[in-house]
Order: C-alpha cells, then structure tokens, then sequence
C-alpha cells in the first residue's frame, strides 16, 4: 500500500490526479501505475485500469485470479468493473470514495445513474439494430474453438 501511496503522490507532482496502485502476487509487484487522464488525454488512464493493464501485458494473460490489487484510493465504478473483469483475488484500498469526493472527484453520481431506466439517464441511450446484432452472439456461441473469459 505504502507504494500505491507514493505513486499518488508523483501524480499529483507530475500534474495528474492523486491516485496510484500496484498488483502484487506472493509480495512482489508485478505492475504499478499512477493516474494518467490528463497527461494522455485519455478518461480511462486510471491508476487501477493502466496497472491491469501493465500485468496483463507483462504475464501474458487476460485473467489476474492470483493477484491483489492495492490502490490509494476506493475505485470508481468503471475500475471496479475492471478489476472484476481481471478477477483479481483481494483489494486493498486506502482513501475512500467519500475522502474523494471532498476533494472533487466524487463518482456517485455514476451510481446513481446505473439504477435510473436508460431514458432518464443524464446521457441519452437508445437502443437499435438487436436483432441484427444477434448475429455476433450467435457467432460467439456456435464458436467451438472459443476462449471464454
């Protein structure tokens, strides 16, 4: 945690946002990043995202199920969901979500809007071409040769 720390603190030195993390397995660090939206122009370049994104690449897998994530800070729900779809082992986290939003950074209003039906959603959603879309599904599930994940 104390390294996670640190990297959020060389963001915010750096002129990026007070987030750091690092996924570790058995006490070794396998990958670490700091929060990089605005050096790269990029709404996903979160500590948590780029660090998966690190171990992924580095490993050679898709799947982190042996690995803890440590992160400054309680993530968002689009790291969340990252961090999920990594299936990481264990998170540890240090600020919470309330200690960001005083600062700012607050994304509950994010949650809110995933309990709201599409058309009272602050961005508007529409659906279209189901049926055509389908087509992929159906592809994915006669694929005998598939890598499920």
């Amino acid at each position: 945690m104390a390294r996670a720390i640190e990297l959020s603190i060389e963001s915010v030195r750096s002129g990026g946002g007070p987030f750091g993390a690092v996924i570790v397995r058995e006490g070794k660090i396998v990958a670490e990043a700091f929060n990089q939206v605005t050096a790269k122009n990029d709404p996903t370049a979160h500590a948590e995202v780029i660090a998966i994104r690190q171990a992924c690449a580095k490993l050679g897998v898709f799947d982190l199920k042996d690995y803890e994530l440590y992160t400054s800070c309680e993530p968002c729900p689009m790291c969340l969901g990252a961090i999920y779809w990594a299936r990481l082992s264990r998170i540890y986290f240090a600020n919470t979500a309330k200690d960001a939003a005083k600062i700012g950074f607050d994304d509950s209003f994010i949650y809110r809007e995933l309990k709201l039906p599409h058309a009272r959603r602050r961005i508007q959603t529409t659906q279209m071409m189901r049926e055509e879309a389908l087509a992929g599904f159906r592809a994915w599930a006669a694929k005998s040769d598939k890598i499920s994940y």
